[in-house]
């Protein structure tokens, strides 16, 4: 299920047996890294989160706040919660974004008793894929 409108600036994938809050805020935190969300751009309210995520007030109002305790963003007294500055992001910090991903793919991958060398080869193939494919949208 893929939650998207033009209100909320992310996209939202809900994944079962991760608390949805923690699916919100990264999928938040990810939106602001990446640059989909600038210093200074609005954030949806507590109310528009909660309508268009279909998710309790409750913890709409916990995801802003760990976003704001985060450093992400600020509430602005008149204006409401923007996306704060910030410093760019690290590529570890980045990086650190895809570790769920990650983790995901190495289980499945010993699931099915793939080795280490198999999956880093698999995803050297896909890298490049899409690095050609980037390049040839980009001309």
């Amino acid at each position: 299920m893929r939650n998207s409108t033009r209100v909320i600036p992310f996209r939202l994938t809900n994944r079962p047996g991760i608390p949805i809050y923690e699916q919100v805020v990264y999928a938040a935190t990810r939106a602001i890294v990446a640059g989909q969300l600038s210093e200074g751009d609005p954030f949806p309210s507590v109310r528009t989160l909660s309508r268009e995520l279909h998710i309790n007030p409750n913890t709409a109002h916990k995801v802003i706040a760990q976003l704001i305790d985060d450093g992400l963003l600020e509430s602005r007294p008149g204006i409401g919660t923007v996306v704060a500055s910030f410093r760019t992001a690290t590529a570890r910090e980045r990086t650190e974004l895809l570790n769920r991903q990650i983790e995901e793919l190495v289980v499945e991958a010993k699931r099915l008793s793939i080795e280490l060398n198999e999956v880093t080869s698999a995803i050297s193939r896909h890298w490049k894929r899409l690095s050609t494919l980037s390049q040839e949208v980009s001309k």
